[in-house]
């Protein structure tokens, strides 16, 4: 695939996760507004609007997490990497983005296990398999896996602004 259909592709995929979690912002907010109107003023309230709002909430704090690593919006510490330059940069880099693998990979283990025993159990009001709050952390990490290797591919350092790596050695 070439790069500006790659670039296409990924500009689709990021205005498609930021329309998902618009959704969901305005799906949060309109069941727990509605929940607050109606427990204060009717004393009554919408008892599955807990349960979806947690769930809405849970699947928006993953997708923003993969569109926040698109956007090299991360926290960083780089007290260490911006006094280093050439191949110890190179190094840290490296062991940065290795390191960022390794946890993703143990995630996404750990979601796929939870996906396959949610399966099994549904929520207490809703009645939707557990495995669909699970998948949220399947796909984080599957996100953040595939943004990752897009940044190898173009040589990017993990907190760059958007541009390459100065550390890397051609």
């Amino acid at each position: 695939m070439n790069s500006p259909t790659l670039a296409r592709c990924g500009l689709w995929l990021r205005r498609l996760a930021e329309a998902a979690m618009a959704l969901g912002m305005a799906g949060m907010v309109l069941a727990v507004f509605t929940n607050v109107v109606l427990r204060y003023v009717f004393d009554t309230g919408i008892v599955f609007y807990e349960e979806l709002s947690r769930l809405l909430f849970v699947w928006l704090v993953c997708i923003g997490a993969i569109v926040t690593s698109v956007e090299h919006k991360h926290l960083g510490f780089d007290m260490l990497t911006s006094r280093l330059k050439g191949w110890p940069r190179t190094a840290c880099a490296v062991l940065a983005r290795l390191g960022i693998a390794y946890v993703m990979v143990l995630v996404a283990i750990g979601s796929w296990r939870q996906v396959e025993a949610g399966m099994e159990s549904r929520s207490t009001v809703i009645g939707y398999p557990l495995a669909l709050a699970a998948a949220s952390t399947l796909v984080l990490a599957v996100g953040m896996l595939a943004v990752l290797a897009v940044q190898v591919l173009q040589r990017e350092r993990p907190g760059a602004p958007h541009g390459k790596d100065e550390g890397l050695v051609e």
